[in-house]
């Protein structure tokens, strides 16, 4: 089978800024992952990217090295790298620990956060409304973990903000048959339940609350 690297230079070629060069590549690259640009079971050469980014090999090595230590690609000798091929039951899997670690959280939040401090993460909420409303994957996955992550940083237990935000970021990659949430409606109907969610904390409805993040977690883009 002939090495696929060269799909890597498909579409419009992007310059990045020299500054922070690594960080904007791996932000560049995990963008490209959540919005499907590049495909499960592909191999990509880091030269290839580098050349789409304009940019050259190393730091796009250096992305990917971090981005296989996130199980988002794997390391092919000689090659390049392979999107992870996931299946909907690794999704399933990841949707349930979520559930097991977040819900305790907010339903102990529920209790404790004031109405006030719900109504400051309404912005962060509207921002996934924004992004939906367009359907722009890669956007609506960054304001999507910026929620979460606003959330349960309220628990003040930065350790569990960090493995969350790790356990969501892996359930934005794509599946093998293409990206989560493929269509605008799905993410519409995800945002909306940021909202609905704030509504339910403000209230201390603690049975929506519960009701709200399991679904949640099993919807379109968790």
């Amino acid at each position: 089978m002939p090495e696929q690297a060269g799909a890597g230079t498909r579409g419009a070629r992007r310059v990045v800024r020299r500054s922070s060069v690594r960080g904007q590549i791996l932000d560049a690259l995990r963008a490209a992952l959540v919005g499907g640009e590049l495909t499960p079971g592909e191999v990509y050469s880091a030269p290839a990217l580098g050349e789409r980014f304009g940019v050259s090999a190393t730091p796009v090595r250096e992305a990917m090295q971090r981005l296989a230590t996130e199980g988002a690609v794997e390391v092919v000798p000689n090659r390049g790298f392979r999107v992870t091929e996931r299946s909907t039951r690794e999704l399933a899997e990841l949707a349930e620990v979520r559930a097991l670690i977040e819900v305790p959280v907010m339903l102990r939040l529920a209790r404790t956060v004031p109405a006030a401090r719900w109504a400051e993460l309404r912005p962060l909420a509207e921002a996934t409304a924004t992004a939906a409303a367009v359907g722009d994957l890669a956007r609506y996955a960054e304001s999507d973990r910026a929620f979460h992550g606003a959330v349960l940083a309220l628990s003040g237990n930065q350790q569990l903000v960090q493995v969350a935000d790790d356990l969501h970021r892996r359930s934005q990659w794509p599946l093998a048959s293409g990206p989560v949430a493929g269509r605008r409606a799905d993410l519409v109907a995800d945002a909306a339940e940021h909202m609905a969610l704030l509504d339910a904390l403000t209230a201390q409805d603690f049975c929506v609350v519960s009701s709200l993040v399991r679904e949640h977690f099993t919807g379109a883009d968790g």
